[in-house]
Parts: C-alpha cells; structure tokens; sequence
C-alpha cells in the first residue's frame, strides 16, 4: 500500500491575534494570493506552477 503524504495544516499558515489575523507563509507571486509556496532551506517553491526562489 501506498503511504499517504502529511500535508501541513493550515493552522501554522496563518496566526490569530484577537481581531486581528497574520498569514506566516508567503504566497506564489505568479499564482497569486491563496497560492502558498514551501519553504525548504534553500528555496521557496510553488507546487502549482513550479516557480522557485532561492534563499
């Protein structure tokens, strides 16, 4: 069988502080907002499109 992949849960994306909410990850800049890329620790990379940037 087929292991599953953990996917990151979208709690650690975004932060609440009373009325106000604070997105900690960056979005893809050609797929625009709602589009989150992965940080690894040498490049942030979108999987919907591909698009990468180095650190």
């Amino acid at each position: 069988m087929a292991e599953k992949k953990q996917k990151t849960k979208k709690s650690k994306k975004y932060s609440i502080t009373g009325d106000t909410i604070k997105i900690n990850g960056k979005f893809c800049p050609k797929c625009g907002a709602g589009i989150f890329m992965a940080a690894h620790k040498d490049r942030n990379a979108c999987g919907k499109c591909g698009y990468t940037e180095k650190k």
